[in-house]
């Protein structure tokens, strides 16, 4: 009788035990390819980008973010030819920021910081809802 009680009352609580602790980490973000980071915010990397990384977080959306420098001179075109629906954001404490949206359904948000007369650091963040 008592092996019964304890798989009939242990058993769950085993397995609720082992879902919350699974849980811990959903929605974290993790190391992700940058191709399939930038493929998802329906972008590509530009040809000279470089320290690239990227994350992916997944729990009742996605959410991915790259980060890379490129040459300063690039940005503009870069932007144009991988973003040309992008509207200026309506705040922006970088050099340059821009934000699209695919049917209300995918985000995208692009932030330039000029670090020097050569060098811009790009952050890509797109999220769906």
């Amino acid at each position: 009788m008592t092996v019964l009680v304890t798989a009939f009352c242990g058993g769950p609580t085993a397995l609720f035990a082992w879902f919350v602790t699974s849980l811990d980490d959903v929605g974290m973000p993790k190391p992700a390819a940058c191709s399939e980071v930038m493929s998802f915010a329906h972008g590509s990397l530009p040809a000279d980008a470089r320290d690239a990384r990227c994350t992916e977080a997944h729990f009742q959306d996605t959410t991915v973010e790259a980060e890379f420098r490129m040459p300063r001179a690039g940005v503009g075109a870069w932007l144009k030819a991988t973003y040309p629906t992008g509207e200026p954001a309506l705040s922006c404490e970088q050099g340059r920021c821009v934000d699209v949206s695919y049917d209300d359904a995918l985000y995208v948000r692009v932030r330039v910081t000029y670090e020097d007369g050569a060098t811009a650091l790009v952050r890509v963040e797109a999220f769906d809802l």
